[in-house]
């Protein structure tokens, strides 16, 4: 193990790009998304640690990307969507009013990425989605650290990122691999035995695939735990997200797949685990709340004071752990077997989900229609070319034909039911 290349992720390793004194500079990608929205709410309570220069969002919420920028003063504020520019251009007025600069606005499909090189020193990329590729690649060409909440980017385009990234310079976001990351602080690689990435279970933990034959959209949204985006919710109740984790922990750590484990842990205290050789395990545990992560992903090797709760160790409770019903909810072991395949099978993977949500959110798919669908587009993709030499249009091609596809399973799904129901 000491033989194999270096991780992308390592608590030993401080990548510090020299960008001037007083506070770290930020851009904030997804600004008004949750991971975005908690960030800022720990650089407005730490204003002598950090300052925040740029923000992007995809520019559904104009009002709150313009109080953001106000609040924060920063000198650019980027939107995915062109046809929002007006709407910005009057929020932001009326939030400086009269007298006082706009900040720069970008528009269109690259602004995120054009502010992902700008100067700064952190870029936290809280995108959701493949989308959060370009500026996750853009970030570290230009020689930021990147504080990575997106970790779709990482997952379709890990040889990308894993040939342009410096050591030390991604700070993982995720409250898993934040978790990992810190309890890897207390030993080696070499010393390293496994990780163990735990999971809620999402709101339909205990329940069998049968039993989850007619959920609705609104039960899986339910989520027992964390306050998340629609599509990210809908992950953790097929447990797509703990799949897509473990393909991040491989690219994050370099640790072989058979090395990963996935347990249940439904109170969500401990966020994950590493065992030692000596069978020593450390685990890392808070309250959930995202502000902790967050705070270790702009702050490292710093760590920020009262970045969220702590336990209250004089109140008793209890920690349970399971494991994983691999029956219920294949998505692991799918995402285990397109991380082995590598290539363009993970962005596959991925992109046909992305597809399959959307077509559950809409009625068009039942909640094991997204899984059984995923698989067969997977299925139907066969084995790709190794990941050494993926290029980025590599990726987009393998999206454009996953999404394609999953839609015309999709509508097969549609018409079949129909046609069972008259």
């Amino acid at each position: 193990m000491s033989d194999s290349p270096a991780p992308l992720a390592d608590p030993h390793l401080v990548y510090d790009p020299v960008v001037g004194d007083g506070p770290k500079a930020l851009v904030i990608l997804g600004s008004t998304g949750s991971i975005g929205t908690q960030a800022i709410d720990l650089v407005l309570r730490n204003p002598d640690r950090f300052r925040v220069t740029a923000l992007s969002a995809n520019g559904g919420r104009v009002g709150l990307l313009a109080e953001q920028a106000y609040r924060l003063r920063v000198r650019t504020v980027a939107v995915a969507r062109e046809d929002a520019v007006p709407a910005l251009r009057e929020a932001l007025a009326a939030q400086y009013g009269t007298g006082e600069p706009l900040p720069e606005i970008l528009a269109g499909p690259d602004a995120a990425t054009q502010v992902a090189a700008s100067d700064c020193h952190t870029v936290l990329n809280g995108i959701t989605g493949s989308i959060g590729l370009a500026p996750t690649l853009a970030a570290l060409e230009a020689g930021r650290v990147l504080a990575l909440a997106n970790k779709e980017s990482l997952i379709v385009g890990g040889p990308l990122v894993k040939a342009l990234a410096k050591p030390g310079q991604i700070i993982p976001v995720d409250s898993e691999h934040a978790a990992l990351f810190q309890a890897l602080a207390a030993g080696t690689r070499a010393d390293v035995r496994k990780l163990v990435v735990t999971a809620s279970g999402g709101p339909f933990r205990g329940r069998t695939k049968a039993e989850l034959a007619n959920v609705t959209v609104a039960d899986a949204l339910a989520h027992p735990t964390w306050a998340m985006g629609p599509v990210i919710t809908i992950n953790s109740a097929t447990l797509v997200n703990k799949g897509l984790e473990v393909i991040e922990a491989h690219l994050l750590y370099d640790i072989p797949f058979d090395r990963i484990e996935v347990v249940v842990h439904p109170q969500s205290y401990v966020h994950s685990m590493v065992e030692f050789t000596d069978g020593s395990t450390i685990a890392q545990a808070t309250p959930p709340d995202m502000r902790g992560p967050i705070a270790i992903g702009l702050g490292w090797p710093e760590r920020v004071p009262d970045a969220a709760p702590a336990f209250d160790w004089s109140k008793a409770s209890t920690w349970e752990f399971f494991p994983l019903d691999t029956e219920a909810f294949p998505s692991v072991g799918l995402a285990r077997h397109v991380g082995q395949l590598a290539g363009t099978a993970p962005a596959v993977f991925n992109a046909a989900n992305e597809e399959c949500v959307e077509a559950f959110r809409a009625g068009a798919l039942p909640f094991n229609g997204i899984m059984e669908t995923v698989t067969r587009v997977v299925e139907e993709h066969g084995t790709p070319a190794t990941g050494t030499s993926l290029t980025v249009p590599d990726v987009l091609e393998a999206e454009t034909w996953a999404r394609a596809r999953a839609r015309e399973l999709t509508a097969q799904t549609t018409t079949a039911n129909a046609e069972a129901r008259a």
